[in-house]
């Protein structure tokens, strides 16, 4: 029953996203709006099938219908209820299905945003690429990552249960969720951005109405990513977060392009700017997505976070290179069109400074991607095998990072155009003092480290640059009696809400990278021993049965308190161990703790290790207010001219051939 009724959901929604296709684009090229009407209607059907789908696959994990080979491989009669739910996208064809799921959501909610629009060609455009991309993904559904196959030979009893690193963990819920929504929203961007080639609609209106939907996606992505550094942290026991694997960099790359479109929009919808560099750092954005896909899909690459070994590789990488190459075809078609009369002139001014951060997130893209793809290039070539670490992306990243912290400080301050030396120096004092008081404290805590000396104090100055226009908009709120929760829930206080999460998380990175402490304890029970300040109590050991594992738990104080146990386990039939950290978290640092080498008998010594981590929890904290900032930016009210007095306007005017009053957005 559950088979019959994915299937018929799967095809329901292959046919209503070819149907969208077929009878949208007949429409649109025959400028038939009856047509047009009925071809964005045929959405619907694509919603309902991906729906019928979902529903039918959960159904089936929810009363392990092991007749399904998916729910056979990723479902046991001991897997709790919560990771029984998440086995959907625990493997390979559960997680297409929820791609396409997500997506049919997408597409049904720009059905309804625009509705008021039939008629408009635009949006239009962008529903039948969307719905274009959403038969790709059933089409596979229907073929080689089909999870409503039913088993060969007799239905077992019981299931093998799911990948033991996937049910140990709740952040397994929602890491993947945000995720999917946050890659695969990139595709309305994407949809918008071809729509605008194909119509000739090539000034600021596809800006304007992918912004919203491109920080939609992008705030779910920032999320997804955090949560899988912490996820990667509790789980894998090796006391840290990111560790540049090709799945982690994978999520990464898109969340690059879209940083950089989201800053260079501005400027496209303040100046009229920027267009070519918009339109393929949107296509970059929804390609990497694919690219992404194909890594984490295909088993082309090995990594802790890929759990599929499929034959997918190739249809995601021709549909990769497809949409690529349809996507410079239509921008060489329309190269002319996207010519702006206004060029950036060279000066010190907020599009310039856009340009060059620009620049830098495309070049830190690059680099990713070239450590990423290096390997299977040389493997390709030659048959040898090898590897990129750590280190090759820390020495690129580090000065990258810094002069993006610089742009992302000075970028806000400056008025478009040009400037003069006053207005610059004046907008900058606050935040040069502060990161000149930042280097003081260096000075005093003897920081000899390269990468410290420089980081550190352009966190500051980023940071202080960030809370100075916070403090100026309470100011110009209050000015203008504009209410304090306009001033609050303004854009431009969402996007710096968003710098300072972002600053606060580099202070994190650069602090745990700096001085944390890793080292390995030998106690006995009743043994104590002191490491990097913290004294540590083993206690012993005892055995934890539930339905879902067997775990073997040490118990261990930190500086006195309660007991925390790490431990060993395994789960069901699998004869695997997995062990689980404990950590002691803080806003100073974190005690992070695992059972490396459990005792052989209830005296005999435990080994340990310990990892101290200080301001980790700062990063998940940050994601949090990157989160808030984000909605803020999308929804919240819209920004008046952040100028600082009437003689400031006046000045900046001067120099600008605009006549209107620039917007900080």
């Amino acid at each position: 029953m559950n088979g019959v009724l994915g299937q018929t959901g799967v095809l329901l929604a292959f046919l209503g996203s070819l149907a969208t296709v077929v009878v949208l684009g007949y429409g649109l090229m025959a400028h038939k709006p009856s047509l047009i009407r009925h071809g964005r209607g045929y959405s619907l059907v694509l919603l309902a099938g991906a729906l019928l789908a979902t529903v039918a696959m959960e159904r089936a994990l929810l009363t392990h219908d092991f007749s399904l080979a998916y729910v056979a491989a990723n479902n046991s009669r001991e897997t709790p209820l919560l990771f029984t739910i998440t086995g959907m996208w625990s493997a390979l064809q559960g997680s297409i299905l929820l791609w396409g799921v997500v997506l049919s959501v997408y597409i049904g909610t720009l059905l309804f945003r625009t509705r008021r629009r039939p008629s408009d060609e635009l949006p239009s455009w962008a529903i039948l690429i969307a719905s274009l991309v959403a038969a790709f993904f059933f089409a596979l559904m229907l073929g080689p990552a089909n999870p409503f196959v039913h088993v060969t030979g007799a239905i077992p009893a019981d299931g093998t249960g799911p990948n033991p690193l996937l049910q140990d963990n709740p952040l397994v819920a929602i890491h993947p969720l945000f995720l999917y929504l946050g890659f695969v929203g990139f595709t309305v961007p994407f949809a918008f951005a071809l729509a605008s080639l194909i119509t000739n609609r090539l000034d600021e209106d596809w800006v304007t109405e992918t912004r919203r939907w491109t920080l939609i996606a992008w705030g779910f992505l920032t999320v997804g990513i955090v949560l899988g550094a912490w996820w990667s942290y509790q789980v894998l026991g090796w006391g840290g977060y990111w560790a540049w694997d090709p799945v982690e960099n994978a999520a990464l790359l898109p969340w690059l392009a879209g940083t950089a479109y989201l800053h260079s929009s501005i400027a496209q919808q303040r100046r009229g700017i920027m267009r070519i560099w918009n339109i393929s750092l949107v296509v970059s954005a929804f390609s990497l997505t694919i690219l992404g896909t194909f890594f984490t899909r295909s088993g082309i690459l090995q990594s802790v976070h890929s759990f599929s070994d499929s034959s997918l590789g190739p249809f995601l990488l021709v549909f990769f290179f497809v949409a690529v190459g349809a996507s410079l075809a239509l921008i060489a078609w329309r190269g002319d069109g996207l010519r702006s009369e206004r060029v950036i002139v060279p000066s010190v001014s907020r599009e310039s400074a856009f340009f060059v951060n620009n620049v830098l997130f495309s070049v830190f893209a690059f680099v990713v991607l070239l450590g990423t793809t290096f390997p299977l290039l040389v493997e390709a070539v030659n048959g040898a095998q090898v590897t990129v670490g750590a280190p090759f992306f820390n020495s690129f990243i580090g000065p990258l990072g810094i002069a993006i912290l610089f742009f992302m400080a000075v970028a806000p301050l400056l008025p478009w155009q040009k400037t003069n030396r006053a207005l610059v120096q004046k907008r900058l004092l606050w935040p040069a003092m502060a990161a000149a008081v930042a280097v003081v404290v260096e000075i005093v805590a003897r920081v000899h480290s390269p990468g410290q000396i420089f980081a550190y104090p352009m966190a500051v100055f980023a940071g202080a640059a960030a809370l100075r226009q916070a403090v100026f908009h309470t100011i110009y709120s209050r000015r203008r009696k504009d209410g304090v929760a306009k001033f609050l829930f303004s854009r431009t206080n969402g996007a710096m809400l968003v710098h300072l999460g972002v600053v606060l998380i580099a202070l994190a990175l650069v602090s745990s990278a700096a001085y944390g402490q890793r080292g390995s304890l030998v106690l006995k029970p009743g043994q104590s021993a002191v490491f990097d300040g913290h004294t540590f109590t083993y206690h012993g050991v005892q055995t934890v049965v539930t339905p879902a594992k067997t775990s073997l738990e040490a118990l261990i104080s930190v500086d006195g308190s309660a007991s925390f146990a790490p431990e060993v386990s395994q789960f069901g039939n699998n004869t695997e161990v997995v062990g689980t950290p404990a950590i002691r978290p803080g806003l100073i640092d974190d005690v992070y703790l695992t059972l490396d080498l459990p005792p052989k008998s209830s005296s005999g010594p435990a080994t340990f290790g310990v990892v101290i981590q200080p301001l980790v929890s700062w990063i998940w904290i940050s994601g949090g207010l990157m989160a808030v900032g984000t909605a803020i930016a999308a929804f919240g009210t819209k920004d008046v001219s952040p100028l600082e007095s009437v003689e400031e306007e006046l000045e900046v005017r001067k120099d600008e051939s605009d006549p209107e009053v620039p917007v900080n957005t």
